[in-house]
């Protein structure tokens, strides 16, 4: 084969240094051509970036905040937004170089190339310094100069606990409905939402419509006016009302009103609440539903709410075959809860009201709608009828053949409240800021701020609201869990303690509930401890979400 050399390549002299170089239009080489041209010049080496320190949000030009993490693109893009001059170069490659955390600057290294001559391209790389200057973003500023909302959401329930209240705040936290409040305030029959638009109030009110049962009512206040430009400044109000009954309440429906809804028993309970209530008759399984506006035309209230529950133990239990649903009805024998024991001595704590009474060892017969998944032996809760004396018309109306002795509401798990285990999962709450108006402690959750003599019965009722997630499998669809992450056995309990302050975006701290069961082991007093139940709802791992707030890297920097 014959060889073929390729073509010569002719080099000339740099112009200014001599040096050999393929040819191009300058006649210079790169070093030369850099020192005569200057692809930089316009942009500038230094600029400053805004950075609120209250929500942690940086200012993206020309007035938009945007939450943004150290040396992460989105602080890398506002950066490069500040810079004029880069419409005249193509850039390449920018990144940011390391610098000290509690450090004001930020330094960014960047590759831009420029076309200088005829087919002549220079690249050049060179750094740029940010600082940081501290201030305050129109929202927080909002905040720290008090009495600046201008639309208020007034939320109300008249019951003597918090549940509703505990599993409203998982709804709003699951559906981000809170990201536009400025401030969150708690009050005796519910709480107060605060807003700095009215578009942004009438959105809660109209999610909160979506899923609870309510009635609203708006109102305006004028604070001032303008005759020659013909325009006015209100501040505005939204009452909303929630209907006040709550799940596993025993409701008593007035005769006229049930006759309408299918000729339903008056007697029922109430099975589940979403933006109208369920109700169950629990001898039939025949159940109806009660929007908002159907309640408000013709009010009524609960005879019973879930703590006045009375534990029974279930003697036997007969399935009719009926099956509504996951509800299967069936023909149970109860007794009260420690019927036929030995008698305990005289003044012992433990013993219930009823055990000196005629029916502590009374068979009762009833028909209950939890034949599905009652055994003989199991415990479950339910109102005891029997000479119960209700402040009601419609229950005194009712013929006492339709007044059964036992209603029962849900199974109980009680040798599982005997043990102190600590939950592997954890709610969010949000949580306000320490100082703000009303508010009394370091910043707490939404719900239970007020302390006091409500304190212990608030952590009460969180231990029933966390039951309630563990036991119903379709309560726990509708919130987040977490996993938990507890350092120590016994960490955390309830709304009390193990609470841990984790910084979030936004007007909120996001407070995190490390919870357990405010029970005593029965072991340490010297008691045998119980086999715990075969058949008890346990929250399984794959319904649980990670928790980002919590996830730091390696170094103990957050992420």
């Amino acid at each position: 084969m014959e060889f073929v050399p390729g073509p010569a390549i002719h080099r000339v002299l740099c112009a200014d240094c001599g040096t050999p170089i393929v040819p191009n239009s300058a006649n210079l080489c790169v070093a030369c051509l850099r020192n005569t041209v200057d692809i930089t010049e316009g942009i500038p080496k230094q600029a400053s970036v805004s950075f609120c320190r209250n929500c942690e949000r940086f200012l993206s030009p020309p007035t938009s905040w945007t939450p943004a993490r150290p040396e992460s693109q989105e602080l890398l893009a506002i950066c490069l937004k500040k810079l004029k001059g880069l419409n005249k170069v193509r850039m390449t490659d920018a990144h940011f170089i390391w610098t000290e955390p509690h450090s004001k600057r930020l330094r960014v290294s960047m590759t831009i190339q420029k076309e200088v001559l005829t087919a002549t391209i220079l690249e050049q790389v060179f750094e740029i310094e940010y600082l940081v200057q501290h201030g305050q973003c129109p929202d927080c500023a909002k905040l720290a100069a008090k009495n600046t909302w201008k639309a208020l959401v007034q939320v109300r329930q008249k019951v003597p606990h918090k549940r509703t209240f505990l599993y409203l705040e998982q709804l709003i936290l699951k559906h981000g409905a809170q990201k536009d409040t400025i401030s969150v305030k708690e009050v005796r029959d519910g709480l107060d939402f605060f807003y700095s638009s009215r578009s942004h109030a009438i959105r809660m009110v109209d999610f909160l419509q979506s899923v609870v049962p309510i009635r609203s009512k708006a109102s305006e206040q004028l604070l001032s006016s303008d005759t020659h430009s013909n325009t006015a400044n209100f501040k505005y109000t939204y009452s909303v009302e929630i209907i006040p009954i709550c799940k596993d309440d025993l409701v008593c429906i007035p005769f006229k009103q049930a006759r309408a809804l299918s000729n339903i028993s008056p007697l029922t309970i109430c099975s589940r609440v979403g933006n109208s209530i369920h109700l169950l008759d629990p001898s039939t399984l025949q159940s109806t539903e009660i929007t908002a506006p159907v309640y408000w035309r013709s009010p009524f209230e609960s005879l019973a709410t879930v703590t006045d529950l009375v534990e029974f133990t279930v003697l036997d239990v007969e399935p009719s075959g009926a099956t509504r649903g996951k509800w299967i009805s069936a023909d149970a024998q109860v007794a009260l809860s420690g019927a036929f024991r030995s008698s305990g001595p005289q003044g012992e704590d433990d013993m219930m009201d009823y055990d000196n009474s005629a029916f502590a060892n009374q068979i009762f017969h009833t028909r209950t709608h939890l034949g599905g998944i009652l055994q003989p032996g199991d415990s479950v809760l339910g109102f005891f009828l029997t000479n119960a004396n209700f402040n009601s018309e419609h229950f005194a109306a009712l013929p006492s053949h339709r007044i059964p002795d036992v209603v029962l509401v849900r199974k109980s798990y009680p040798n599982r409240r005997k043990k102190n285990k600590t939950r592997g999962w954890k709610l969010r709450s949000i949580a306000k800021e320490a100082g703000e108006e009303g508010e009394t402690g370091g910043g707490r959750g939404v719900v239970g701020r007020m302390g006091g003599r409500d304190q212990k019965k608030v952590e009460e009722d969180y231990e029933l609201f966390l039951r309630e997630i563990e036991e119903d499998e379709e309560l726990r669809g509708t919130v987040n869990l977490y996993k938990a992450k507890n350092d120590a056995p016994g960490a955390g309990s309830g709304l009390a303690g193990g609470k841990t302050r984790r910084k979030g975006q936004g007007q909120f701290d996001m407070e995190v509930d490390e919870s357990q069961p405010l029970v005593e082991s029965h072991a340490a007093n010297g008691e045998e401890e119980e086999e715990e139940e075969p058949d008890f709802p346990e929250v399984k791992l794959d319904e649980l979400l990670e928790d980002f707030d919590e996830m730091t890297l390696e170094d103990g920097h957050e992420i």
